[in-house]
């Protein structure tokens, strides 16, 4: 099944984290999907992918917002992939409605980001890690070090 990544943040909030990732992502040629808790998030992801560094911005667009077909990166509350996504992004305890639904199986990655200061995230990231787990995903655990650094652990 497909890689699936738990990015426990400790140090670091998920703004400060997830353009970088994006930003990697689309590096590799890859389309990329950012599926949220709310419609308050997207909009506040929306904002920060065009604000985060005045050197550049993520091309990108919220479900909704024009054909997603076109977008490199989709924001959206929805699950699917309307942009043929390669890689899914779960932010504020989103994630598959359903582990082990054949079509996830046509992306190379899915990550979950979640806050590891917060003791329901951490309940929701552990019920999700069982679920793909179970689904036969191939599951990793990647945790902040001091430096900030995401090591893998074992």
């Amino acid at each position: 099944m497909t890689e699936t990544l738990f990015y426990h943040l400790e140090r670091r909030v998920l703004e400060d984290v997830l353009p970088g990732l994006v930003e990697k992502s689309l590096q590799r040629g890859w389309r990329a999907i950012i599926r949220t808790d709310s419609a308050e998030r997207s909009d506040s992801l929306d904002t920060l992918l065009w604000t985060y560094d005045d050197q550049s911005f993520l091309p990108h667009a919220q479900q909704g917002d024009g054909d997603p077909a076109r977008q490199p990166v989709l924001i959206t509350v929805e699950d699917g992939n309307p942009n043929a996504a390669q890689i899914l992004f779960c932010v504020g305890g989103a994630q598959p409605a359903d582990w082990a639904d054949a079509k996830l199986a046509e992306l190379a990655r899915i990550v979950l980001l979640f806050d590891g200061r917060d003791p329901a995230m951490l309940d929701t990231a552990r019920a999700a890690w069982k679920e793909a787990k179970g689904a036969g995903h191939d599951v990793t655990y990647w945790k902040e070090s001091p430096s900030g650094k995401f090591e893998k652990q074992n």
